[in-house]
């Protein structure tokens, strides 16, 4: 059953012409309308099928503006480390013990990060973490020896950018409380991450064929990219 608040909402956005995100920012913060602070999100599409291979993308930004959301960071590492990574801000630190914990479905955190050596114990937990996403993975800096460095990134605002099989892409730019400019920002971070993995996979025409954003509850606008990605 539809809400009186969505019939509200303006309808078939998805068939107007494509605004940049400058002009649909304000148009996205009237349209939330729900008591809680919405998400502001982003869909790509990309152009993932390639001839000769798949482009497949997973990588994270680090948001300029943050996220608005407070991130639980866990950390697995040997005893030697274990004050570096409390004292970087890490809400749980272990090591063997912590890893029993996790293996036993023990999972109260939103980020692992763990150092190279620890990392090989923790492999074999890919069928407890990998479904969740939470297998730290080196491309992702999770799998490091700065833990200070990797633990401020997830705290402050970080974002993974990654494609699932259609090559759609969903990522948030913070929240409906954000200035306009905070959320800017977070926008621009993103496209910028896009366009260096443009560089890095060899891609024929644009990468992305359409882009969206949305707010939690709310409805869709076409985003005019003004880069060529």
């Amino acid at each position: 059953m539809i809400s009186k608040r969505f019939k509200k909402l303006p309808e078939k956005t998805s068939e107007l012409q494509s605004e940049m995100i400058e002009k649909l920012l304000p148009v996205i913060k009237k349209n939330c309308t729900t008591r809680f602070d919405e998400s502001v999100d982003l869909s790509f599409q990309i152009n993932n099928k390639q001839k000769k291979s798949e482009i497949n993308i997973r990588t994270v930004v680090n948001l300029p503006g943050g996220t608005g959301k407070k991130v639980k960071v866990a950390v697995v590492c040997e005893e030697s480390k274990t004050t570096e990574a409390k004292s970087a801000g890490a809400d749980m630190v272990g090591g063997d013990e912590f890893i029993e914990d996790i293996k036993n479905g023990k999972m109260d955190f939103e980020k692992l990060i763990c150092t190279p050596t620890m990392m090989i114990k923790l492999s074999k937990l890919g069928k407890v973490l990998g479904p969740k996403g939470l297998m730290p993975n080196p491309k992702l800096g999770t799998v490091t020896e700065n833990l200070k460095t990797a633990i401020t990134d997830a705290k402050s605002g970080q974002a993974e950018i990654r494609n699932d099989k259609d090559g759609n892409i969903g990522v948030s730019i913070g929240k409906k409380s954000f200035s306009d400019e905070k959320l800017l920002k977070n926008f621009n971070a993103i496209i910028d991450t896009l366009e260096k993995e443009k560089s890095n996979n060899t891609v024929k025409g644009d990468l992305i064929k359409s882009a969206f954003v949305t707010s939690t509850m709310g409805v869709s606008y076409k985003i005019k990219l003004g880069k060529n990605i």
